[in-house]
């Protein structure tokens, strides 16, 4: 019986060694202190009269939102001080001036309670207004300062209802603070005038507007926001792409930003020294009203235009971002290849294929964001097409061979066994 069961035994040891060296690793450097104070978000959430209405998912918007609040309770980080605030909540009244005043901290922004939180989410029921401005001048004091970063999401499904106090305009006071506090919308109805203004919103303090039509979609956008706060802060770059690869900035490790014309091409060059790689995405946003069904191209390309590899997105109007990504390693040089350059330029091209909608400004260019990294390059370049095993094939490989030895032996043990019993 344990000659039996050894194979196994040594399998499991095997992984489990194998485990723990790929593990331990990762723990050290996730463990590694941050130097920033506790990230903090406060999400904004619109409980007007209008989130009555039955149209996601069969249910009312309302229902659809808390559920979602529910999910996104759940998955906050530990890290996160998680604060949420109404708008339209209390007053049911006709009084606009009245109504323009209802805005309040439902859970104070700091350590959270979930079961705290989720007991002031579910007793909300849509109300009134749609103060969406008075709303955001009042969350940009439920912060408590220090160095994290500061978000609020803010969640609507439908225009500001006080003007002329102008939302976006209350957004870029905010901005114009200096206390970097980012803005995040979501709009939960297809409509055009919504999207614009949170648009207008979102782009005043570098956030993002996403228009969502599922309860699904809802929870997956929020929890994506909120757990970005809990990424270090990284402040893009500005640059300016050219025309062709000859003309293009020389762009090293880093976060950029840039904007680019409708179906347009933009080019940047990276030098990428031999033995390194090349790790290129990009994100360009429809910031405004475009037409369906549309992509983005990132391409790494020699000085001479021959094309090296390739990354691609499309999306058909369900979505207002667009990324992709690809990878590029430069092998080690040989002795043979001493006179070649210990680098090499590697020219990336974005391209895009939105179309602006009826009567839309083409101008500025769509909102690019080029994420580059310059890192140490697998062992040999072929890894990096492995299968997707990349230096994972190590490991396959010990394990077919474990796997053979066992047989191995299993077929020996069980002919030996076969032969005894023959014998008797």
């Amino acid at each position: 019986m344990i000659r039996r069961k050894w194979p196994a035994a040594g399998v499991g040891v095997l992984l489990a060694a194998l485990t723990a060296g790929l593990a331990f690793p990762t723990a050290a450097v996730a463990g590694e202190p941050t130097g920033q104070d506790a990230p903090q978000v406060d999400l904004v959430l619109d409980v007007s009269g209008s989130m009555r209405t039955r149209d996601i998912d069969g249910q009312s918007r309302m229902a659809a939102a808390k559920q979602a609040f529910n999910e996104v309770l759940d998955a906050t980080p530990e890290e996160v001080e998680l604060g949420i605030r109404t708008l339209g909540a209390d007053y049911p009244g006709d009084d606009r001036k009245e109504g323009c005043k209802d805005t309040a901290q439902l859970y104070p922004v700091g350590p959270l309670d979930r079961t705290e939180a989720k007991t002031a989410v579910a007793t909300l029921t849509p109300t009134g207004w749609t103060p969406i401005g008075p709303a955001l001048l009042q969350a940009a004091d439920d912060f408590k300062g220090g160095n994290g970063s500061k978000r609020i999401v803010l969640i609507s499904d439908g225009e500001d209802t006080c003007a002329p106090l102008d939302p976006c305009e209350v957004a870029r006071e905010i901005a114009a603070k200096g206390i970097g506090l980012t803005i995040d919308t979501l709009g939960l109805v297809p409509n055009a005038k919504l999207s614009r203004q949170l648009s207008c919103i979102a782009e005043a303090t570098g956030g993002t507007y996403t228009s969502v039509e599922h309860q699904d979609e809802l929870a997956d956008r929020v929890n994506e926001l909120v757990e970005r706060a809990a990424e270090p802060v990284v402040t893009p770059v500005a640059t300016e792409g050219a025309a062709s690869c000859a003309k293009a900035p020389t762009l090293e490790s880093g976060l950029y930003t840039d904007r680019e014309e409708f179906g347009q091409q933009r080019w940047y060059r990276v030098d990428v020294p031999a033995g390194q790689e090349l790790r290129a995405s990009v994100s360009v946003a429809a910031d405004r009203a475009v037409n369906p069904d549309y992509g983005v191209l990132l391409r790494a390309v020699t000085v001479h235009d021959r094309e090296i590899v390739r990354g691609e997105a499309t999306g058909n109007g369900r979505t207002d971002v667009l990324s992709t990504g690809l990878r590029y390693p430069k092998p080690e040089r040989d002795d043979d290849d001493s006179d070649k350059p210990a680098a090499e330029t590697v020219c990336l091209a974005v391209t895009n294929s939105f179309s602006p909608g009826s009567g839309v400004k083409t101008t500025p260019g769509l909102p690019l964001e080029l994420t580059i990294d310059v890192v140490e390059g697998p062992g040999e370049s072929s890894d990096v097409a492995s299968f997707g095993l990349g230096r994972g094939w190590w490991l396959l490989g010990a394990l077919v061979l474990t796997g053979f030895l066992a047989g191995l032996v299993w077929g020996w043990l069980s002919r030996w066994r076969f032969a005894v019993w023959r014998t008797h």
